[in-house]
């Protein structure tokens, strides 16, 4: 019995065993030689002929996908070599069979990538701010949406090169009706947000760039993902709204055709106030700021109360940051003309005695 434990016993020759691994090496060597050459020469081809064409999109996906095609070009060169040796078939095909998805999902998301970021660059010489909004969030949910199939596609291609994973998921599609409904229901905030984000980039309303108001706070909306989007404030925090919070309930879009806006200056006054003067002086210093576009200049008095009244100047500007500091410019300067010219225009709270108080002539 113990015999069987002597390596002498088991009537291997070692020098063959070694002769057979130094050809399969040199086999593969070889092998991995030419598919780089190949390599090498078609890509100084393709890369000539990327470089005379006048779009960069083709630049862009050449670069990328090099490296995966690389490794693409050798996994063929090994598994040809595989096909003449037989000992290196038995070590490279289950290998190779985990590492063909692998590599056909690596080229398949570079080449995403690389549309992705040729076209982000072609459309930043765009000269309309709302057009260049609008491609950038097509571009940025249609690439995450690619991405994300591609992924689960090819992760899924790669557990099921694995026989016990088969086996289960030859299981699992045996009992199809209860499996899908379970999946469904585990998947139903996912595909909530997939579909979501969909339609986002389809209809747009709201786009990367946009200046929105949701929940009380308005801000830029920096980045549009699948299950969310960030929305960055003025004081540069940051909102993570849920994708579905935009379809669901109602939000304001500040910017959704073009950034012109009009925005009011609200003025509390004592009732005594003159305002045709106001009213002058307010549209000679709008008239003259360097940021009022000339589309809508008016001061009303909108309210009348007891105690006050209340005089809404609207200007606009061409951009909202410009609004924004037009109206703070305005209002800093008619606080200081009333001041000036005005004084009892300002609200004080007064108490009258009619003729005098009784007793404040007693001693």
């Amino acid at each position: 019995m113990f015999d069987d434990l002597n390596p002498a016993a088991w009537n291997i020759d070692w020098n063959v065993l070694a002769y057979d691994a130094a050809m399969s090496a040199l086999v593969v060597a070889v092998a991995v030689l030419i598919a780089y050459l190949v390599y090498r020469v078609i890509f100084h081809l393709v890369s000539r002929v990327a470089h005379v064409s006048d779009s960069n999109v083709d630049d862009e996906i050449v670069e990328r996908i090099r490296q995966p095609i690389k490794w693409s070009f050798i996994a063929i060169a090994v598994t040809l070599a595989a096909q003449y040796d037989a000992s290196l078939g038995l070590l490279w095909e289950p290998f190779a069979q985990f590492l063909r998805p692998a590599l056909l999902g690596w080229i398949a998301y570079n080449t995403v990538k690389g549309f992705t970021a040729a076209l982000e660059a072609r459309i930043e010489i765009s000269d309309d701010p709302v057009s260049l909004r609008s491609k950038r969030t097509r571009i940025a949910v249609l690439s995450r949406v690619l991405t994300f199939g591609i992924i689960v596609i090819t992760i899924g291609l790669m557990l099921f090169t694995i026989p016990s994973v088969r086996t289960i998921g030859t299981t699992m599609l045996a009992s199809a009706g209860l499996a899908a409904l379970a999946i469904g229901a585990a998947a139903q905030p996912a595909l909530k947000s997939l579909i979501a984000g969909l339609q986002i980039a389809i209809t747009e309303p709201l786009r990367i760039g946009d200046l929105v108001k949701v929940d009380g706070d308005a801000g830029r909306v920096e980045e549009i993902r699948m299950s969310f989007i960030t929305v960055r404030t003025w004081d540069e925090r940051v909102i993570i709204v849920p994708t579905s919070r935009f379809l669901d309930a109602s939000f304001e879009n500040w910017s959704r055709e073009n950034e012109m806006l009009s925005g009011p200056v609200m003025l509390h006054l004592d009732p005594i106030t003159d305002v045709a003067p106001i009213r002058a002086e307010f549209e000679r210093y709008v008239q003259a700021h360097e940021l009022f576009d000339g589309r809508n200049m008016a001061l009303l008095m909108t309210e009348a109360y007891p105690e006050s009244v209340e005089l809404r100047m609207s200007v606009s500007a061409q951009t909202i940051g410009e609004l924004w500091q037009l109206r703070c410019d305005l209002r800093e300067h008619m606080l200081k003309w009333i001041r000036e010219n005005q004084p009892d225009a300002l609200i004080r709270h007064r108490l009258e005695v009619p003729n005098g108080h009784p007793k404040a002539g007693e001693p």
